[in-house]
């Protein structure tokens, strides 16, 4: 099995961060590990990523939206196949800290018969793509200007 979690605290409203963690058609802007990525944000859909684990080629990978909970969490990931070779979840959380302060946490998990192999050979590449997303992901949240007040 590997496990990979990662939580910080985030300068930026869980609004913003919220928005940076689901523009999909930006993350190539910002993201060093996740390169490309398409997904409606539907239970059941697809997420289609292109995932930047060797320097020169990016990994593409489709999997399923489990849970939308909007503004505060998604999961997607891997079912167990028909052999049980690798299943995964990964997720994204959001909690609000003020209206200004959040905090992220992010989580990854791959089972499966072929989890070991798979932890010695792109172990340390996973976390480091996950490592790297995240503190990118906070750079990019607290770069945006917090959300307009609606006015009364």
């Amino acid at each position: 099995m590997i496990e990979i979690d990662e939580s910080c605290e985030v300068r930026a409203s869980a609004q913003v961060l919220w928005q940076v963690i689901t523009d999909f058609d930006r993350y190539a802007d910002w993201n060093p590990f996740v390169i490309a990525c398409a997904a409606d944000l539907r239970e059941g859909q697809p997420i289609d990523m292109k995932v930047q684990l060797f320097k020169h080629f990016a990994q593409p990978q489709r999997e399923t939206i489990f849970e939308v909970n909007p503004g505060v969490a998604f999961r997607y990931g891997l079912g167990p196949g028909r052999l049980g070779a690798l299943s995964s979840l990964r997720s994204h959380e959001v909690q609000p800290r003020g209206s200004d302060q959040s905090l992220y946490r992010s989580h990854f998990r791959l089972t499966g018969w072929l989890a070991p192999l798979t932890k010695v050979w792109l172990g340390q590449r996973l976390e480091h793509g996950f490592r790297a997303m995240t503190q990118a992901l906070v750079t990019q949240a607290e770069a945006l200007p917090p959300p307009l007040e609606p006015r009364p």
